[in-house]
């Protein structure tokens, strides 16, 4: 490698990674506000709320990461360029170098954005669910106050009338409106949490399971004895979708032993693989727009790191509303980035002057 590429190589790096860490930083204290309430109302303490910020965090890192490397891209381009180092690169033949320190960085954020989607987003999903059931069965068997409602997660509201010095709860009473379709309702006489060393179930005794259909229509079952889990209560959706917990060599492995490749499994497979388009999009979008200097006086000088974001937004809301895809935006900023790079490289024939 010349030293010239590993100088902006380095360059185009560092700046992208120290914002990537700010924002993931301050991604975590946002996480840890929104969270605020497994301190003030679930009873636990500062090191699990500080854990949960941190496991909410890989999806929303990956969303900014590209936009992190492109702002960092840009703004080592513009410090080249101010200080006149981008017209001698461009004049000594060092364009090679630019490409290739460009390459590296793309190749660099291609891999680190691609171990999050496939490694620690789905690790993390898996460890906050374990987290979030830890949480609830803590919350069940010793915080929830006899004759005072409390709320375990958002639309699911518990009830109970007391707690004997076993751990033996009286009166449990659990009301689930998280699915707009059903209201479930769940009454016993008596309860206790037990684990089997990887989850958490609630035993429910001598109770019933009320369902109310958003039609109107209403259904009760009676049992002896009900063991529901305790994920059950404390995702907001109701249920696990293994999908997401699971990295994508697992679903691959498990894929191609039993043979069936779900429209489900390739949709995620594929939405995991974009995101590293995304990152080669905004790499060739802010080369073409920052690396190539120009004679021209601007009348006012425009913010390269609010257009990076502008490109971004834009970006998401194609991926979102097009029939192609979600990786449409991606492409279309490769398509674009690469198609300015080879008008702006373009040999350029030097017209010939006029002698006096």
């Amino acid at each position: 490698m010349k030293r010239l590429t590993a100088y902006l190589a380095r360059l185009f790096v560092t700046d992208a990674v120290i914002l990537f860490g700010v924002v993931c930083f301050l991604l975590w204290l946002v996480n840890c506000l929104r969270s605020f309430d497994v301190v003030a109302v679930k009873g636990q303490g500062v090191a699990t709320l500080a854990l949960q910020g941190l496991l909410t965090l890989p999806p929303l890192a990956i969303s900014f990461f590209y936009v992190c490397v492109g702002i960092g891209l840009v703004r080592a381009l513009q410090a080249l360029q101010a200080n006149r180092e981008l017209h001698i690169i461009h004049s000594s033949g060092g364009l090679r170098s630019l490409w290739s320190a460009t390459g590296i960085v793309a190749s660099a954020g291609v891999a680190g954005v691609l171990l999050l989607t496939h490694f620690i987003e789905p690790e993390a999903n898996r460890r906050l669910n374990i987290l979030s059931a830890s949480v609830a069965a803590d919350l069940v068997s010793s915080t929830l106050k006899p004759q005072r409602f409390t709320q375990v997660t958002p639309g699911v509201v518990m009830l109970i009338g007391g707690r004997s010095g076993d751990g033996e709860i009286q009166e449990f009473f659990a009301d689930d409106r998280r699915d707009p379709e059903t209201r479930r309702t769940y009454i016993a006489e008596s309860a206790r949490v037990s684990t089997d060393g990887d989850n958490y179930v609630l035993e429910l005794r001598d109770g019933s399971l009320q369902n109310t259909g958003s039609d109107g229509r209403f259904s009760e079952v009676t049992f002896g004895r009900y063991d529901v889990n305790v994920d059950r209560f404390s995702q907001p959706v109701g249920q696990i979708d293994e999908l997401y917990q699971t990295n994508s060599l697992t679903l691959v492995l498990a894929a191609l032993e039993s043979g069936e490749w779900s429209p489900r499994l390739l949709t995620a497979l594929g939405n995991r693989g974009g995101e590293g388009l995304r990152v080669i999009g905004i790499c060739l979008l802010v080369l073409a727009m920052s690396g190539f200097p120009s004679g021209r006086r601007a009348r006012f000088n425009v913010p390269m790191e609010a257009v990076v974001l502008l490109i971004a937004f834009g970006e998401r809301g194609l991926s979102a509303y097009s029939p192609l895809g979600p990786s449409t935006g991606a492409l279309a900023m490769i398509i674009a980035g690469g198609g300015a790079l080879l008008l702006l490289a373009r040999p350029r024939r030097i017209q010939p002057g006029i002698t006096a």
